[in-house]
């Protein structure tokens, strides 16, 4: 039996989202950034009975932690105090460059992309960390 993960892109406005069908990632519609993310991000576990929670680490190249990485990492604390299902954090270097990428070969600019792009950038998290798993 396959486990439902979700994957989480903590941006500074939004709170990109994914979940796992199976061995396939799909976006969902991003949440507000802020406290209340801790509440939508737990409904989502609710509903879809998420087993694991994947929270993107934004390392600077040279695989450091900086203001961004400490920011997410806290985020991710405050989560995994808040519910029993495991939290991981994963690298996230380069996801919303790839995201981005994929949106642009869909016809999109920057400018019609930056509601979704969170979420494709969660996307692209959790895609990795499902096909690190087969």
């Amino acid at each position: 039996m396959t486990i439902t993960r979700l994957g989480v892109d903590v941006g500074s406005v939004r709170i990109g989202i994914a979940r796992s069908i199976g061995t396939i990632a799909i976006p969902m519609d991003a949440v507000p950034a802020g406290e209340s993310s801790f509440d939508a991000v737990l409904a989502l576990v609710d509903e879809y009975r998420v087993e694991e929670i994947i929270v993107g680490l934004p390392l600077q190249m040279d695989g450091s932690h900086g203001i961004a990485a400490q920011t997410c990492t806290d985020w991710a604390d405050e989560l995994s105090q808040r519910t029993s299902v495991p939290v991981t954090m994963k690298d996230e270097r380069l996801t919303t460059k790839q995201a981005q990428r994929g949106l642009h070969e869909a016809g999109r600019n920057i400018k019609t992309s930056r509601s979704v792009i969170d979420s494709a950038s969660a996307v692209v998290l959790l895609q990795a960390c499902l096909d690190r798993v087969q």
